[in-house]
């Protein structure tokens, strides 16, 4: 496989960005491996520019749900950028994007547009604070809300990939009142809310962990965690950047019948461009300013291409028949054959997933929190991660984070990649 063009770039990259990447897990140094430069993407495949294809299962860390360069989405965005890129100004699309969400997840009933998941959070438990008038929050270990400095504590995603247990720079005054439980122990939730009963503003959670590899929540954990908020007078956040609109139309929430007090989205409801979202309960939501006292903004919250792209993807999803559907095949297909490879080949694994997304962990306990995701084998991921590369499969650089299937996966595509597994375990 070539890589001396991407080998040229990585050099010159190093000497005017850190680490020669502008997010840490591109730096591939968790897999020991020469960074892919890509250059152009359609459908389930992107190409570097020494010019390998692979098949896609990051898919731009999973809004990519209906493939790259989804020529529906594209002509809608070709629309809007005749008529301008930014205005500063509120817009029709905004309306109709807020509409849009407000009917597809019944606990959104009023909406909020910022430009990613983390500035999501963030907004969602300074709102919370204000609400309540309260102080503390709650966040599970290995969870991962983005790089604001309260949610900077035994985080998941690139914090995990390199061993980070928090970050410099983050006083210990900013992270006083963040509370850690423990991923699927409720029992370590109620000791929490015991100790600070009238304190806590709110627990923040991903329904399904997906930033320390896919982990899922064990039955009723998250109905518990609802009441024990309910009982206390805490607000409860579904961080869904990954889980929204992915594991059906309504998320997370209502895949597994939960009402959160307010919800989080990333880019996926912008098509994959700079994008991202809290919503919740209007009286809560009516404390944002300018109508209440809780102030947040953005010059480029609603934007005008980021919101064509974004409404055309949510109606794709909300009315093509079958859609999520044909996704769940396609991600048991794909965590079937590889248990398979497995099995064959007396490798012991374990291949967490719900719906389009899965994580191989190179361990035999089952993974179910932060402290059992940590005994996987990454020196074990980094070859397969190299073999797979080589065969032209294109998955995360890190042992902890998701495999994403899209719509424009086939049948064939996932075959090719089991094949390719079959081959790497063989070894």
């Amino acid at each position: 496989m070539k890589t001396k063009i991407s080998e040229e770039l990585r050099k010159r990259a190093v000497k005017v960005m850190p680490g020669g990447v502008n997010s840490p897990v591109r730096a591939f140094g968790a897999v020991n491996e020469i960074p892919r430069f890509i250059e152009k993407a359609k459908g389930a495949y992107i190409y570097d520019v020494d010019g390998n294809g692979y098949i896609d299962y990051v898919c731009s860390w999973g809004p990519m749900i209906l493939g790259h360069n989804d020529e529906r989405i594209v002509e809608e965005v070709k629309k809007q950028l005749e008529k301008g890129m930014s205005y500063g100004a509120s817009t029709r699309a905004e309306v109709e994007m807020a509409e849009l969400i407000a009917s597809l997840v019944p606990c959104c009933e009023q909406v909020r547009m910022v430009n990613s998941g983390t500035e999501a959070v963030m907004s969602a438990v300074r709102l919370a604070r204000g609400f309540t008038g309260r102080d503390k929050i709650i966040k599970f270990d290995g969870c991962y809300h983005g790089h604001s400095d309260m949610l900077l504590v035994k985080a998941g995603s690139g914090v995990l990939t390199q061993g980070i247990p928090g970050s410099a720079g983050v006083p210990e005054k900013c992270t006083a009142d963040t509370l850690t439980a423990k991923y699927n122990d409720i029992d370590s939730v109620r000791s929490i809310f015991e100790k600070y009963p009238d304190e806590i503003a709110c627990a923040v959670i991903e329904p399904v962990a997906g930033n320390m590899g896919v982990v899922l929540p064990e039955k009723d954990f998250l109905q518990k965690l609802r009441d024990i908020c309910t009982k206390y007078g805490a607000l409860l956040i579904f961080d869904e950047v990954i889980t929204g609109f992915r594991l059906g139309i309504d998320g997370a929430a209502g895949r597994f019948g939960i009402t959160p007090d307010l919800v989080t989205y990333g880019k996926i409801i912008g098509g994959g461009m700079p994008v991202g979202a809290y919503g919740g309960k209007s009286e809560i939501m009516k404390c944002v300013a300018p109508v209440g006292n809780v102030y947040q903004a953005g010059t480029l919250s609603g934007n005008p291409v980021a919101m064509a792209a974004g409404i055309t993807q949510l109606k794709i999803l909300a009315q093509e028949k079958g859609i999520y559907e044909r996704l769940e095949k396609l991600g048991e297909k794909l965590r079937n054959g590889i248990k398979k490879a497995a099995d064959d080949n007396n490798v012991k694994i374990r291949v967490n997933g719900i719906g389009s997304l899965s994580t191989i962990f190179f361990c035999e306990n089952e993974v179910k929190d932060y402290e059992s995701a940590l005994r996987a084998d990454t020196a074990r991921y980094s070859q397969y991660f190299s073999g797979m590369l080589e065969r032209g499969n294109y998955t995360a650089p890190s042992q902890f984070e998701a495999m994403f299937v899209s719509a424009a996966h086939t049948q064939e595509d996932i075959e090719k990649t089991i094949s390719d597994i079959e081959e790497i375990f063989g070894k």
